[in-house]
């Protein structure tokens, strides 16, 4: 398991072609297909939020989890 911290790591890993799980693996990042937009998906019920809040607000910078890895 390699944990990613920051957001920067996350995009690179789903980038890559990497399965990046959010606080287990249940939850997983994916990037929309012709877009840079990174949202976490829970796969049992299709729920999505963002990778983390919205671009040119406080909250940018801030994960909507707590750990992130790769199997």
């Amino acid at each position: 398991m390699t944990k990613l911290k920051t957001i920067s790591e996350i995009k690179k890993a789903v980038d890559s072609g990497k399965t990046v799980f959010c606080d287990s693996e249940a939850y997983q990042v994916r990037r929309y297909k012709n877009s840079n937009e990174y949202y976490i998906i829970c796969t049992s019920n299709d729920y999505v939020i963002g990778l983390h809040g919205k671009i040119g607000t406080e909250s940018e910078t801030k994960l909507n989890g707590t750990k992130f890895f790769t199997k």
